[in-house]
């Protein structure tokens, strides 16, 4: 939209007037005594303590509760590289999410560089004022080398929502549309188009939580990847754990007999490869706002369809995970979140649902209440299990 149409009257316009956030006390300061227990002199023996012993950080101050959302500006939503500035009502969108749903509070922090050094520099100076790292709307490749990075530099959870929350949900709805339909994960021969951020999280998500890597096959927008083509990165991981029969060529040979297509690559997919699928299927096309394949289109060859919108059901959605699984981090005051955790999260997704499965619920609502508090709970019981909890 060009300033030219822009219009203040429009109510998504007068909802962002101002921005979508402020920042609150949490203690009175209504006389001399709170001031000086609030701030001068007061606070000097808290921050002594602190320096005496830095782990009373959590105890003391917001770290224990907070996170950093930190974008580059990139890759945001499908607008593509639109820099810092204007990917600032998306990352205060994000931490309005995570106050809503998990208590959580967040700082949005868009940074004017798109290198990946001074991006990791920068976030790793930053760390000491938060409990947790949310990276958002980084572009592939570099994001992995972003995260990984900083995982190894930090001693808080990193988490790159674009993989990983994404990642967890994709497997919660798989899991809920597996036992609908009387199937086990490890049986299911899995399509995957898209090898960004999204596609290679979701791939090692789903072999993590029980899918066979042999069973899997990946796509990128030059056809499916295995050992007959030269990769390098993350791609050349994928292509040797997964694609074990050697298939070549494009979507088309991928879908051929697959159970499951998982779409995260926002290029259109045929009706022809999709009819192409065992019967009786599954199809999450989850490109926005215009799926891989059209819900309606993919209904007439399997039986269980998810989107990433709002107006179709089975919406698999980012928000059923991020909160709870930095608000469950936080509380058991990890220093990194696993493979574990993250399965545990999904888990926790589907079992909300678990009872009440049908071919249009494989997930709960974004707004149910249930799914952050159940999250968190899994994931700080998986910090523990795998390790990393302080808590």
């Amino acid at each position: 939209m060009s300033t030219s149409t822009l219009d203040p009257a429009d109510p998504v316009f007068r909802l962002h007037a101002g921005g979508k956030m402020a920042v609150a006390s949490t203690v009175p300061l209504t006389s001399r005594e709170d001031l000086s227990l609030a701030y001068t002199p007061g606070v000097a023996r808290v921050c002594e303590a602190i320096a005496a012993d830095p782990d009373l950080v959590d105890e003391y101050t917001w770290v224990s509760h907070t996170v950093a959302v930190v974008t580059d500006g990139s890759a945001v939503l499908g607008l593509g590289n639109i820099g810092p500035r204007a990917a600032l009502p998306v990352m205060e969108g994000k931490a309005v999410l995570f106050k809503q749903f998990a208590g959580v509070d967040a700082v949005p922090i868009c940074l004017d560089t798109q290198d990946v050094d001074e991006i990791v520099a920068t976030v790793r100076a930053l760390a000491p004022s938060f409990g947790g790292i949310n990276l958002e709307d980084i572009s592939a490749p570099r994001c992995f080398e972003v995260e990984r990075r900083l995982d190894e530099a930090l001693s808080i959870p990193v988490f790159h929502d674009d993989q990983h929350g994404t990642a967890i949900v994709v497997l919660a709805a798989l899991r809920n549309a597996a036992t609908l339909l009387n199937r086990k994960l490890g049986d299911l021969r899995v399509a995957v188009s898209g090898a960004g951020a999204a596609g290679v999280a979701v791939t090692k998500m789903l072999i993590a939580g029980g899918v066979n890597p042999d069973q899997v096959v990946v796509c990128d927008s030059r056809g499916i990847i295995g050992r007959h083509r030269e990769l390098t990165g993350t791609k050349a991981e994928l292509a040797e754990t997964t694609n074990a029969e050697g298939r070549q060529g494009g979507v088309t040979e991928a879908l051929r007999g697959a159970d499951v297509l998982v779409g995260v690559s926002g290029g259109q997919i045929p009706e022809e490869a999709v009819a192409g699928m065992t019967p009786g299927g599954i199809v999450f096309a989850l490109a926005n706002p215009t799926p891989e394949v059209h819900p309606e289109v993919a209904a007439r060859h399997v039986a269980v369809v998810a989107t990433g919108r709002s107006d179709y059901p089975n919406q698999i959605n980012n928000v059923l995970a991020f909160p709870g699984v930095f608000r469950g981090a936080l509380d058991a005051r990890a220093t990194r979140i696993t493979d574990g955790m993250k399965v545990a999260a999904a888990d926790a997704i589907a079992g909300v649902v678990a009872e009440t499965l049908t071919a249009e619920a494989i997930v709960p609502s974004p707004l149910d209440p249930r799914v952050a508090p159940a999250v968190a709970e899994a994931v700080a019981e998986a910090a523990r299990r795998d390790g990393v909890a302080r808590r």
